[in-house]
């Protein structure tokens, strides 16, 4: 949200020539309601001369009376045609010329406490460029038998919050990179056991259709083979009586005998007549 150009001044005028509340002209200014009411009891800004939103454009009447009807509502600025400052990119940190022999001590002493800082990242905290800190990193800088580590933050070449969050984001980054490392072995062991399974499930697949026809012919009972010869020879008992019980039994060798001489003599009382 847009502030006024001073706040301060804006926040005097406001609570000057107003009925606005604390809170009201806090939240349009930018500031505490706890700062706005020390405004108030005349503890802040004392003698400072108040600034109209409106009469500069910042603030419409209609809005002003609006929010002075409604405590509940907020101030909104008014639109304006005039484009609004771009920030410029920040350039090079200036350093003044009496504290610029002091650099490649700085540069020592961030090499040796924080190796893991970056000749771009030294660069932006000192203020010097990567020549330099190439030369003192590898003691081939003209003044390198002089140069004495010592802390830049003591020297007012930078900030302990500045080193601080340049260390942070190499620690982030390194903790990004061990994440994403730590990512890639898990999905390359959860694909090499995937194919592991695979492979096994594969083989058990394999040795299983190999064993089923063996298992088949195990389950199955041999049955003997009968030859050829007996099976023709043998009757059925179903259909026919056996051989042995259908024939009469053959007669004896004495009864054959006497059957023979009956059939050549068929009367046997009637002897033949002897020649006289």
């Amino acid at each position: 949200m847009a502030r006024p150009l001073m706040p301060k001044a804006t926040a005097v005028w406001l609570v000057e020539n107003t009925p606005l509340t604390f809170e009201q002209i806090a939240e349009f200014c930018g500031l505490h309601s706890l700062e706005v009411q020390a405004i108030a009891d005349g503890e802040v800004a004392t003698g400072m001369q108040g600034l109209d939103p409106v009469v500069n454009g910042q603030l419409t009447k209609e809005e002003l009376e609006r929010c002075i009807a409604d405590p509940a509502a907020r101030l909104n600025m008014a639109s304006s045609d005039i484009p609004q400052p771009v920030a410029r990119p920040r350039g090079p940190r200036y350093t003044p010329i009496a504290k610029r022999q002091d650099k490649p001590d700085a540069i020592a002493w961030l090499i040796k406490h924080y190796p893991m800082l970056t000749d771009a990242q030294i660069s932006r905290l000192i203020g010097t460029t990567k020549p330099t800190i190439a030369a003192v990193r590898d003691r081939s800088h003209w003044n390198s038998p002089n140069i004495r580590a010592r802390n830049p933050v003591a020297m007012e070449l930078c900030s302990q919050g500045d080193i601080d969050a340049a260390v942070g984001k190499i620690q982030a980054k390194a903790a990004a990179a061990e994440k994403a490392k730590k990512r890639a072995a898990e999905k390359a062991k959860a694909a090499a056991e995937a194919a592991a399974a695979a492979a096994a499930a594969a083989e058990a697949d394999a040795a299983a259709a190999a064993a089923a026809p063996e298992a088949a012919a195990g389950a199955a009972p041999e049955q003997p083979e009968q030859p050829a010869e007996t099976a023709a020879a043998e009757p059925s008992t179903e259909s026919t009586p056996p051989a042995e019980a259908a024939e009469p039994p053959a007669p004896d060798e004495d009864k054959q005998v006497s059957g023979q001489s009956n059939a050549e003599n068929p009367n046997p009382q009637t002897k033949e007549p002897t020649a006289a």
